[in-house]
């Protein structure tokens, strides 16, 4: 299940950007954290997926959601212009954000190929 994120959480999981400038993560498994908000209808169509996707690599993979109309502040300090954004954050590296509401299966190789580190398959 993905967990909501609060400014006070995202700075003790993710990322403290009031004390520190160069990205440094703080979370022990890689993370997918989706900005979203209730009014946005691809934001709803996301929702469900990256539900599925928290199930599927429970253990391996955390998934957060950071409501933009209540964490504005958040929002803002990743430049959040549209949602869905997604940002994907490996356990060393830069983060990726990717946006719009994309597709289950571009979602999973997102996080196999920039997460996970793993190429998926393609038939």
């Amino acid at each position: 299940m993905a967990t909501s994120l609060t400014k006070k959480d995202f700075l003790e999981k993710v990322f403290d950007f009031e004390k520190n400038k160069d990205w440094k993560f703080q979370g022990e498994l890689p993370a997918v954290i989706d900005f979203w908000a209730p009014w946005c209808g691809p934001c709803r169509m996301v929702g469900p997926v990256i539900e599925e996707l928290s199930k599927e690599y429970d253990g391996k993979v955390n998934f957060y959601k950071v409501n933009t109309d209540e964490e504005q502040e958040l929002a803002g300090a990743f430049g959040i212009r549209s949602i869905p954004s997604l940002l994907f954050i490996p356990k060393t590296g830069q983060p990726k954000m990717a946006v719009g509401a994309l597709p289950k299966a571009t979602l999973k190789q997102a996080v196999e190929e920039e997460l996970l580190m793993q190429p998926v398959a393609t038939k």
